[in-house]
């Protein structure tokens, strides 16, 4: 008899849960907590991008939607090796070893992608995004390549496409209210006062991001004053229910994926866009430019390292600052080069053809001191370096106290224009600690019997930073384990 399976969540983890779990031979019962219409978690809300280890173009081609496109045969994707991946994690723990979880999704990173590929999920080359021009080809960088067909949209499409054709249903506008536990077992769970029977049940719905009174509680800082880049329904409500039943807290719990947002954007991201508009409040080009905050003052290394491995702390540095926003300054040289956010129609900007009349128009800014830093930066920029968007390319500021490492041009070449920015939240890092099968382990290290997570809700994959692409990425290999050691 085929085992019951309900999969709370309906965003990439829960998918990969469900079609894994499908696969082996279960009954899958979806439930998500958001009405059709606002299902799919974060997953809707990201640009589809998944990071992983691959050898060379061999590997990408049998994921590629279209393999006739003509951009192909001019195109360097190079190779993104498990030791590369690997630097590129510890680069953001903070001087902690590499965890189980990150040797997990770096092992696992290819044979999961295949698998979906295997699903009919399919992806394009990011060159819009992750790739220069450069000597009539198509030169990509940092290590992140492919991105869903239609991004996120799309990928919450072909996942829930393969889903369905498996055999899986999913009901909405049914949001779980408490785990069912029977001797120390979890036997299902209650929508409301409605109690449903599992075999096993697979938290994969999200942190805790959404959440205002969370983020102040559990987080501390000025998280509380973020703006929430995806849904409003992950509030953390998987997780305290596990926790409540005794299981393992487990990772960076202050730790979260964060990123320079419009100023002015909605408290929550808009999902009524169309699906390539919906990551335009981001504004993640601040490495072709400067950030000043209110007292005109840089305060990160911009050009510290590709954007991939910076945006995601860099949001919280902006959060951190005097009234919790900055403005990104760039000159026409590099107009160019800003991704589409930067003219996105609800985009917030100010113009003008001088710094002095720029730095006027910086509301909540210190006008004068901002003046001087621009004049101070422009002094100390290196011209006998050449300005390479494709390469770390050395072009730096070296006199300057807080330098900016690469990409240093002077603002020279009106018009200016500046952009206000926040922190906007993506996702949390603090979660549970899970077995290699998935299970959700208790605070004294036993399985939880029944209970498995995946997604946001595994904690110990990222600490104090992320390089991008990386949380789809995990939501794919940890559903994918979770769906098959339930099913199991």
């Amino acid at each position: 008899m085929s085992k019951k399976i309900i999969v709370v969540g309906s965003g990439n983890a829960a998918m990969c849960a469900g079609i894994a779990a499908l696969e082996a031979g279960a009954e899958v019962l979806m439930l998500e907590k958001a009405d059709e219409a606002l299902a799919g978690g974060n997953t809707k809300y990201t640009a589809g991008a998944m990071r992983f280890a691959y050898d060379g173009v061999d590997d990408l081609m049998p994921l590629l939607k279209d393999t006739a496109d003509p951009r192909l045969a001019k195109t360097d994707f190079g190779g993104y090796s498990t030791s590369k991946f690997a630097d590129d994690l510890l680069m953001f723990n903070g001087g902690r070893p590499l965890s189980p979880e990150q040797g997990t999704l770096i092992g696992q990173s290819l044979p999961a992608m295949q698998w979906l590929g295997h699903h009919g999920v399919k992806f394009e080359p990011i060159y819009s995004r992750q790739s220069f021009e450069k000597a009539g080809r198509h030169v990509f960088w940092g290590g992140l390549t492919l991105a869903a067909e239609n991004e996120g949209g799309g990928l919450f499409d072909m996942e829930l496409a393969a889903f369905t054709r498996l055999g899986g249903t999913i009901c909405y506008d049914s949001a779980v209210t408490e785990l069912m536990v029977d001797d120390g077992r979890v036997t299902g769970v209650k929508v409301g006062d409605e109690a449903l029977a599992a075999d096993a049940v697979i938290l994969a719905c999200g942190g805790f991001e959404a959440s205002t009174e969370r983020r102040r509680d559990w987080m501390g800082g000025h998280w509380d004053k973020a703006k929430v880049r995806g849904t409003p329904m992950n509030t953390g409500d998987g997780l305290a229910m596990a926790l409540d039943i005794g299981a393992q807290n487990y990772g960076l719990i202050d730790g979260c994926h964060a990123t320079p947002m419009d100023l002015h954007m909605p408290d929550y991201a808009n999902l009524d866009l169309p699906a390539s508009e919906r990551k335009n409040y981001r504004k993640i080009c601040y490495f072709l430019g400067v950030m000043l905050n209110a007292n005109g003052d840089r305060f990160v290394d911009e050009g510290e390292n590709f954007r991939n491995y910076t945006y995601a702390q860099f949001g919280k540095a902006v959060l951190d600052q005097p009234g919790h926003f900055a403005w990104q300054i760039f000159d026409a040289k590099v107009d160019d080069l800003l991704y589409a956010e930067y003219r996105f129609h609800d985009a917030h900007f100010v113009e003008a053809d001088t710094l002095d009349a720029l730095c006027d128009k910086l509301e909540g800014v210190d006008s004068k001191a901002a003046r001087a830093t621009l004049e101070a930066f422009n002094a100390a920029v290196n011209d006998e370096v050449s300005f390479d968007p494709t390469s770390l390319d050395g072009k730096n500021t070296p006199d300057l106290s807080l330098p900016k490492s690469n990409w240093a041009q002077k603002f020279d070449t009106p018009p200016f224009k500046a952009y206000p920015v926040t922190g906007g939240i993506t996702f949390t890092y603090g979660g549970l600690k899970v077995s290699d099968t998935g299970a959700v382990l208790g605070e004294g290290g036993a399985p939880i019997a029944g209970l498995y997570a995946a997604g946001e809700m595994v904690g110990g994959v990222f600490f104090e930073g992320y390089p991008g692409g990386s949380g789809l990425t995990s939501g794919a290999v940890f559903g994918r384990c979770a769906g098959q050691g339930a099913a199991r």
